[in-house]
């Protein structure tokens, strides 16, 4: 299913996501809490269309790594907002439902049900060899957003994800750039070139051919939680700015570190942005950057309406997740003429105020597996999260859909690399790596994020100045932290 998307970017993929969190409840109707189970043998997974649209040879991986056939795996397609997802397993969790068994949950909201012990502690359920791979073996950052504040572990990460820019190489190449001589895809450019760039491919094509490239860059900027989390949080980060002082102050303590969004890094960051959508005649724009090179239609894009765009040859550049790299570097799409190279920076590190900013900063996000303590197959559910971390199912998941395997090690082999279409750009996909930052998951994030979201649309959209906007998210973030103090 990695090479099914079309160029008019209808997929099987596009019409799961479009029904969402409906057929997941759907999917779930007559299974409650206090139902009979139709299948003792079947594990009910909460996921997603990129998981639903694999769940043949998900099962068919699982087995090989060591599952007992006897136990199939039926997966649930969830909506493609993590917000939307969130939303659902706390009604399912707070209700006691004893499926779905086990819940594939956003890494940057899976400490709040940890916080309220909704999900199962595997430091207590699983093998005592199972958990301290986790915590020894896997990327550190994506740990810690699957552990309690006393150290236990409450879900194993199944993948992070860091996003990167891809590009129509063929184009750029073509309007006279070099991006192979400059070596893009491990060296940065900056935004400011970066404009310019995306500016120059979309005239030359439109010179050749009226209106055959309407978009420059597409992105994600609707009022949602990618905007907060990642989008917003990439662009500040490159320009040196913060949402609490810098790196260390990201998992709290909360009311004790400083807001800083109100900072002139953040505000230039915003400033680009305006440039970008509303070019740079519009006010509260910077000069000497290339625009209007996005839409307005950003403010309303998530991950897939925005990729469509590009999936469908109308646009240049577009920041997204691998799963993505997977879908437009297929032969019946790009193939080879798809550019990845890292997200663009303000300023470089060295000229950064706070540590881990600046340069090709790049949000990390990724998904934990977690088990819901309600089930009646919680055994059923060790076995499968054994067969999950085995490496041959890692290497699968990155093949299907693009999953970066956990595991650090892993990404350095001559495996991943020899992995059809995502393999061509591990160099790329190591450099996002080096330069993830994550969210600042806390306690209180998910009262956080909505402001964050719906002040920076409001600035990024002309509503507010971003000056004010900011002043204003600030004073907002800090009333929170104050309340929620630890």
């Amino acid at each position: 299913m990695v090479g099914a998307s079309s160029r008019d970017g209808v997929s099987r993929r596009k019409f799961v996501k479009a029904v969402g969190v409906s057929g997941t409840a759907a999917g779930l109707a007559g299974c409650t809490s206090r139902g009979q189970v139709a299948n003792p043998n079947t594990i009910k997974w909460a996921a997603d269309s990129d998981a639903a649209d694999n769940a043949g040879a998900i099962n068919k991986a699982l087995h090989e790594a060591g599952l007992s056939k006897d136990i199939e795996v039926d997966v649930l397609a969830g909506s493609s907002q993590t917000g939307v997802r969130q939303s659902q397993y706390q009604r399912w969790l707070s209700a006691n439902l004893e499926e779905p068994d086990m819940l594939l949950m956003d890494s940057g909201w899976a400490l709040t049900f940890i916080a309220r012990r909704q999900v199962l502690n595997l430091s207590d359920a699983l093998p005592q060899n199972m958990v301290k791979r986790a915590k020894n073996d896997y990327f550190e950052a994506s740990v810690q957003t699957a552990t309690a504040r006393n150290g236990d572990l409450y879900a194993i990460p199944l993948f992070p994800d860091f996003p990167t820019m891809q590009y129509r190489k063929d184009l750029v190449k073509e309007a006279g750039f070099q991006p192979d001589k400059n070596n893009w895809a491990t060296e940065s450019i900056d935004w400011k070139k970066f404009s310019k760039v995306t500016k120059e491919v979309m005239k030359q094509q439109n010179d050749k051919k009226k209106g055959s490239m309407p978009y420059g860059f597409t992105f994600q900027a609707d009022i949602y939680e990618g905007l907060s989390c990642c989008d917003f949080n990439e662009f500040m980060s490159s320009w040196g700015g913060a949402y609490f002082g810098g790196f260390d102050n990201l998992f709290g303590p909360i009311g004790e570190r400083p807001v800083t969004v109100a900072e002139k890094p953040v505000v230039d960051s915003i400033k680009m942005i305006r440039t970008f959508i509303h070019g740079p005649n519009a006010p509260n724009t910077l000069d000497d950057y290339a625009g209007p090179i996005s839409p307005s239609a950003v403010l309303s894009w998530t991950e897939e309406t925005s990729r469509a765009p590009f999936t469908n040859g109308n646009a240049v550049m577009h920041r997204n997740w691998p799963y993505s790299i997977v879908m437009n570097g297929a032969e019946d799409v790009f193939g080879k003429d798809l550019g990845v190279m890292p997200i663009p920076y303000g300023v470089k590190p060295n000229n950064a105020k706070y540590k881990r900013t600046g340069g090709p900063v790049a949000a990390l996000g990724g998904w934990h597996m977690t088990v819901n303590p309600n089930s009646p197959k919680i055994q059923k559910c060790i076995e499968v999260l054994r067969a999950m971390m085995q490496p041959s199912f890692k290497f699968k998941l990155f093949e299907l859909i693009g999953w970066i395997p956990p595991e650090p090690d892993l990404l350095k082999s001559k495996q991943a690399r020899n992995v059809p279409i995502i393999g061509r750009y591990i160099d790329q996909l190591r450099v996002a790596g080096q330069n993830a930052i994550p969210r600042p998951v806390t306690a209180v994030w998910p009262q956080q994020s909505g402001k964050i979201a719906q002040s920076v649309h409001s600035a990024y959209s002309g509503g507010q100045s971003p000056e004010s906007a900011m002043q204003s998210l600030k004073s907002q973030l800090k009333s929170i932290e104050e309340y929620n103090s630890d």
